[in-house]
């Protein structure tokens, strides 16, 4: 039965962050996702998770400047990555997170590809040995380039190359059907070529970025197969709903005692 964690970034935007938890809980949902958690004190959202049973199982490191989307790839700004990443190590160890979804951001414009390419590498490694004490596990995640044009890491075979080249145990991958759509297609071939190092997915419709179900993607398939193929990770709903969060809850009661 496929496991879903709303993501508290996307859904129900109707109210403040840190009473999303609360109405998640009312709809049913267990786990959380989020992919900025730095705007609430930390202790705050472990109250929150912790009044409501709920779990929170990825959230991402802090994206630098408003137009970078991460810092990972960025030549000269080691040290500014190590402090954010620090920062991230410590919301995600206090609040119990598995998981950091490590952003390796927009490629500055005229940066060298052996610059890019060996900042990435290096910070990924650095990244990995820091979190696994603290039990956090940062991923790799191709973004398509139509949405955020220039993003470093836009297809899963890059993403897949840039875990083995880093060389370090405590990395994985998170697959995001919607990205892969964009970019590439071949949506569970895809998966299952990356299935070794996928630790998280991601779901949204095509086009819109809407719930499964309101587009082309073929939802229904896909979590029949992740069940088949034995998938029991999280699958993290991160989609803005076309309307209300709760009346476009639907496409889930079918899966709920799936």
């Amino acid at each position: 039965m496929p496991r879903f964690a709303a993501n508290l970034s996307t859904m129900f935007r109707e109210l403040p962050f840190l009473e999303r938890f609360a109405a998640a809980r009312a709809a049913g949902v267990e786990a959380v996702e989020c992919q900025q958690p730095y705007g609430a004190p930390k202790e705050e959202i472990a109250r929150r998770l912790a009044d409501h049973g709920q779990i929170l199982v990825l959230h991402n490191t802090p994206e630098g400047g408003a137009e970078d989307k991460g810092i990972a790839c960025h030549p000269g700004r080691e040290a500014e990555f190590r402090e954010t990443f620090k920062l991230a190590v410590d919301y995600a160890h206090h609040l119990g997170c598995p998981h950091l979804h490590l952003m390796a951001g927009v490629a500055p414009e005229g940066a060298e590809p052996a610059a890019l390419r060996g900042t990435y590498l290096a910070n990924l490694a650095w990244a990995a040995e820091r979190g696994a004490p603290a039990g956090v596990m940062p991923l790799v995640e191709a973004i398509n380039t139509t949405d955020l044009p220039g993003f470093y890491v836009c297809r899963v075979d890059q993403a897949i190359g840039m875990i083995e080249a880093a060389g370090h145990d405590n990395l994985g991958l998170q697959y995001d059907f919607y990205h892969r759509q964009m970019m590439e297609g071949a949506l569970m071939a895809g998966f299952e070529a990356a299935r070794p190092h996928i630790r998280h997915v991601q779901v949204s419709d095509v086009p819109g970025r809407h719930e499964p179900g309101s587009g082309e993607i073929a939802y229904d398939h896909i979590f029949a197969r992740l069940d088949a193929l034995g998938y029991d990770g999280w699958i993290g709903c991160e989609y803005t709903p076309a309307a209300g969060t709760v009346e476009g809850l639907g496409w889930i009661e079918p899966w709920r005692h799936a």
